[in-house]
């Protein structure tokens, strides 16, 4: 039998990507947003999240070539791989804008470690309701009749 290794905290395995369109959309949904000149991440920090999962999306728009595309995508895939153990879990997609392909290697660098350091202070998003559980709430006052 064919097992995969474990998953070093510096990996990034197949479990830590948003593949499919269905989990973009949930992201979006119910995301906050940051952004940088260059750079969009929504960060979608729930508290039943196992690990945090990356998705990039880098449109014809941001360039024409497969190329630089691509290298946009190596580059960010990368840099969560190294950060993904300090970010909360969640989901987290990284939308690039035009002009991102213009940058360098290092300026992209920077622009994901402002948005991944915004990132890691943000607490998951309650659960959903009306109301905040309170403690006791489902026990009854006795009544004195």
């Amino acid at each position: 039998m064919n097992t995969l290794p474990p998953a070093t905290p510096k990996s990034f395995p197949p479990s830590a990507r948003l593949r499919a369109s269905a989990e973009y959309q949930a992201v979006f949904k119910g995301a906050r947003r940051l952004s940088s000149p260059q750079l969009k991440l929504h960060a979608h920090v729930r508290a039943d999240a196992t690990v945090p999962r990356l998705g990039v999306a880098v449109s014809k728009k941001v360039d024409k070539r497969a190329v630089g595309r691509n290298r946009i995508k190596r580059l960010a895939r990368e840099f969560f791989r190294h950060e993904r153990a300090h970010l909360p879990p969640g989901d987290y997609v990284l939308i690039a804008q035009p002009g991102a392909s213009k940058l360098g290697n290092d300026e992209l660098r920077a622009q994901f470690l402002q948005l991944f350091e915004r990132a890691r202070s943000l607490k998951p998003a309650p659960p959903p309701g009306t109301m905040p559980a309170t403690p006791g709430a489902s026990e009854r006052p006795a009544s004195d009749s």
